[in-house]
């Protein structure tokens, strides 16, 4: 909920019983088998229950879900499973009740949770508890909730932040579900990936003998737009196509302007063929007028053939499944829909490299040698061009009208992936002999260095706004001091398996390493130098090895 609240609808505005009906029954006799009624919060409409039970009367509606805060679910349940809903999404964002108050403005944790109970008490299974996860609020509390899985049925499924009116989004407080992964594995190393549907919004894991499954909706980092199946229709009567669009068209207008179905049908078309490929990206959202989350309402999806599971359910509003073409609006519309869909990323050949095992030495010590002192084994060998140098002339962060835009990686292949780069810091007679002597009042320059540089590689992510976030299976620096040039030299190295490359990590953290090293002596001397930070060498990925001369 927004800090300022949101203006209340009038009555006036809204749809009411009849025209919600009205138009279930014309998505569901044009295909559409499931509806989700969201909100806001769908569960404070006196009529909740009624439409519930009419909706359950349409022949070829399948499944019937609701998205609910959850505060009035004990109460309600009851009689919304006997009307006919066969599944629930339950939002909750914190299991800290002075936290949950703060978030959504007012008390009821105890309530929400009485009303996870009982959803599992009559037989929901799973109940979906959808949790967006934010930087600095809950990000410490994944593994609670992961943990929640375990002797419950649960599929808690955690929802990137993303950017709507009200919410104050802002790029440092999104936590990618790379890093949310991450952080899981790191507690569940056994985690295992779930088969997926083709339109599914999330992807799927267990923890081998837990009751439950954890999810990640990567609406941000990864979207699925290519294989999008859903509507929305606000409370109001609006129909969005896209979740994170601004344009909207009233259904509710044309309703009370006695439109005849065919009419509505021409207008539901024209509306689904002017979805785009894909949404905007994060950067250009969260500088669109939207209305926030709490205000979309109502939530249909479309699909080409029928899922596979009718029980599994999206994490939005009035929510329809399963398009099944039978007339010429559906078939019209599945031919729009493939025609959006984003084609199969090409297979990347994997490239394994060598396991030989590194050392790091996080002490350095005086050495009789004047020249050179070194905190891990190894020669400065210099590369040698190697393999195909695919070069590109477009720029990969930036979309088809030059907007900053983060590259999708979400289609390929996870391959064995390495990059070094170096930097070189020129500290001048007096810093240097101190930095060689060990005699700096801060302390060890190097060590603090090679840590920096470690650390530096791990967070790139939070620190270069379009970078993934990797999960490292190594990091590894290098100091060498060279007497000639009063300098040190700084060497990174890292490796990771997975879809992007990791020079990055390796520039951050040489470049990271350099600059503590001027902090370390900055007291002594600013005549310092930092200079040739640079990409010694990468391996894997679709655009080849590269080797500098």
């Amino acid at each position: 909920m927004p800090e300022e609240g949101v203006p209340l609808t009038p009555k006036a505005n809204l749809l009411t019983t009849e025209e919600i009906l009205t138009l279930a029954r014309l998505f569901v006799k044009e295909g559409i088998d499931k509806i989700r009624l969201t909100g806001g919060e769908p569960l404070i409409r006196p009529d909740v229950v009624d439409i519930v039970a009419q909706l359950q009367r349409l022949e070829g509606l399948r499944t019937i879900g609701v998205t609910t805060n959850g505060i009035n679910l004990t109460r309600l349940l009851p009689q919304l499973q006997k009307a006919g809903l066969s599944a629930i999404n339950i939002s909750l964002d914190t299991l800290v009740p002075a936290k949950f108050e703060f978030i959504v403005r007012r008390k009821g944790f105890h309530k929400v949770m009485e009303g996870i109970h009982k959803a599992i008490e009559l037989g929901y299974n799973p109940v979906k508890v959808n949790c967006v996860v934010m930087r600095g609020l809950n990000e410490d509390e994944l593994l609670d909730f992961a943990a929640l899985t375990e002797g419950l049925p649960l599929d808690v499924r955690f929802i990137e932040y993303m950017p709507f009116d009200g919410n104050k989004w802002n790029f440092k407080k999104m936590v990618s579900y790379k890093e949310m992964l991450d952080t899981i594995r790191q507690q569940w190393p056994e985690l295992e990936k779930l088969p997926e549907e083709e339109s599914s919004t999330a992807k799927a894991f267990k923890i081998p003998g837990f009751q439950g499954q954890i999810s990640f909706i990567t609406s941000m980092s990864e979207h699925f737009c290519g294989t999008c199946n859903r509507l929305r229709i606000t409370a109001d009567g609006n129909l969005k196509v896209c979740l994170f669009g601004n344009s909207e068209v009233s259904l509710r207008d044309h309703l009370r302007a006695g439109a005849s179905e065919q009419e509505l049908l021409r207008i539901i078309g024209a509306a689904v063929g002017r979805k785009k490929r894909q949404h905007a990206g994060m950067f250009s959202i969260s500088q669109m007028k939207n209305r926030p989350m709490i205000l979309i309402e109502l939530f249909l999806m479309f699909h080409d053939s029928p899922p596979a599971n009718p029980s599994i359910s999206s994490w939005d509003p009035l929510h329809v499944q399963g398009l099944r073409p039978r007339m010429s609006f559906s078939s019209q519309m599945v031919t729009l829909w493939k025609g959006c869909r984003v084609p199969q990323a090409l297979l990347l050949a994997q490239q394994r490299l060598g396991s030989g095992c590194f050392q790091r030495h996080y002490t350095s010590r005086a050495d009789s040698d004047a020249n050179s002192k070194c905190l891990s084994p190894g020669s400065w060998a210099p590369a040698a061009p190697s393999g195909p140098q695919l070069t590109s002339e477009q720029l990969t962060h930036v979309d088809s009208e030059g907007r900053a835009a983060m590259v999708d990686v979400g289609r390929k292949p996870d391959t064995e992936r390495a990059a070094v780069a170096s930097a070189v810091v020129l500290l001048g007679p007096v810093a240097f002999k101190l930095v060689q002597r060990n005699q700096l009042k801060k302390g060890d320059a190097l060590v603090v260095a090679q840590l920096a540089g470690i650390q530096a590689a791990k967070v790139t992510s939070q620190l270069i706004p379009l970078c993934h976030h990797v999960a490292l299976s190594h990091v590894q620096v290098q100091l060498e001091l060279d007497s000639t040039r009063h300098a040190v030299r700084i060497q990174a190295s890292c490796r990771a398996r997975g879809p992007t490359g990791v020079e990055m990590e390796a520039l951050t953290s040489a470049a990271v390493a350099a600059l503590s090293l001027y902090d370390m002596c900055k007291a002594v001397s600013r005549d310092i130098v930092l200079e040739e930070i640079k990409l010694i060498s990468k391996t894997g990925g679709q655009r080849g090895d590269f080797h500098r001369a």
